[in-house]
C-alpha cells in the first residue's frame, strides 16, 4: 500500500515519457533494457526509465517512489528536496547549503546512487488547487526527452526474495515560470552537458550540489490540461490536450501577437 502522506506532500508527482525507444536511445546514447511503452501519467508505484552511473550505457526500469535499502518496508517517497530542511519558505532566491546531504533518507544516495530520470514533460498543479488545476510543463524547441536529477536504491524484503529498485526526483525552488502557475517547487532538470557529471561518482560533491538548481524559465513553457490527470488510472494521449477554456482564450488573441501562455515570446512554430 502506498504511503499516503508521501503522496499528499508531493511536489513533482506526475510526469510523462512518450518518446519512441529509438529517440530515447539516441538522445542518451544508451540501450533500453526493458519493454518501454508510452506513459502519459507516471505516478507513484509505476515503473519508469532511469540511467545509473555503474551502467550508464543501459536504460533500466525502476519504480517511482524511493525506498532506502535499510527501510523495514517500502516507503514510496517520490521527491527529495535539494535544500533538505533548509528554505522551508521555498524562496526562489535561496542560495544556501544543500540540506539533502544530511537527510538520513537521502544522504547515502545523493553521494553514490544518483540517477537520470527520463521524461518528456512533467505535470504540476497550482499551490491551492493542486491537480484540480494541472499544467503540463515542457522544454521549448522540442527539447525532449530530457533528464531530471534523481536518486535511487535497491531494497530487499526480510526474506531476501524480492529486489526492489526505486527512485525519487530531486526538487528545487521554482523558476519564474513555475512561480506564475503558481507553484512553489520544481524538479531539477539537467542540461545535457551536465548529465554525465551528475551521474559520475568521481564528481566532487560540491559540483554535484551546484547542479541542483532551477532550470532557466525562458527555455520552458506550460499550458493547462484536464484535471482527469489526477487519477493514475487515466493514461491516454488525450490527457495532454490543452484545456478547452485555454484554447478558447488563445483563439481570441490576435494572431500577430503569437503569445504563449505566459507571454514569454515563443514563436508559433515552436508550440507543441
Amino acid at each position: 500500500m502506498l504511503n499516503l502522506l508521501n503522496l499528499l506532500t508531493a511536489m513533482c508527482g506526475r510526469y510523462i515519457i512518450i518518446s519512441s525507444v529509438k529517440e530515447i536511445e539516441k538522445k542518451f546514447n544508451a540501450k533500453v533494457e526493458f519493454t518501454l511503452e508510452p506513459n502519459y501519467n507516471i505516478s507513484a508505484g509505476q515503473e519508469a526509465p532511469i540511467i545509473i552511473a555503474k551502467d550508464s550505457g543501459k536504460i533500466i526500469a525502476s519504480y517511482f517512489g524511493f525506498t532506502p535499502s535499510w527501510s523495514e518496508k517500502k516507503t514510496f517517497i517520490i521527491n527529495a528536496r535539494a535544500e533538505g530542511d533548509h528554505n522551508k519558505e521555498n524562496d526562489p532566491k535561496f542560495n544556501g547549503s544543500k540540506g539533502i546531504l544530511k537527510k538520513p533518507y537521502f544522504r547515502k544516495a545523493i553521494r553514490s546512487q544518483r540517477c537520470l530520470v527520463l521524461a518528456d514533460a512533467f505535470i504540476e498543479g497550482t499551490i491551492r488547487e493542486k491537480l484540480n488545476h494541472p499544467f503540463l510543463v515542457y522544454l521549448n524547441n522540442k527539447q525532449r526527452p530530457f533528464a531530471m536529477a534523481g536518486i535511487y536504491d535497491e531494497w530487499q524484503d526480510e526474506n531476501g526474495s524480492e529486489v526492489y529498485s526505486s527512485f525519487a526526483i530531486i526538487t528545487c525552488p521554482p523558476n519564474k515560470l513555475m512561480q506564475k502557475l503558481p507553484h512553489h517547487r520544481m524538479p531539477v532538470i539537467l542540461n545535457p552537458e551536465d548529465q554525465n557529471r551528475y551521474l559520475s561518482n568521481s564528481t566532487p560533491l560540491s559540483e554535484v550540489t551546484s547542479l541542483l538548481r532551477p532550470f532557466e524559465a525562458k527555455r520552458m513553457n506550460a499550458y493547462p490540461i484536464s484535471a482527469a490527470i489526477k487519477s493514475p488510472k487515466n493514461n491516454t494521449k488525450k490527457l495532454l490536450d490543452p484545456s478547452s477554456s485555454w484554447v478558447k482564450k488563445e483563439r481570441e488573441l490576435k494572431r500577430t501577437e503569437q503569445l504563449t501562455l505566459f507571454g514569454m515570446g515563443e514563436s508559433k512554430k515552436n508550440r507543441r
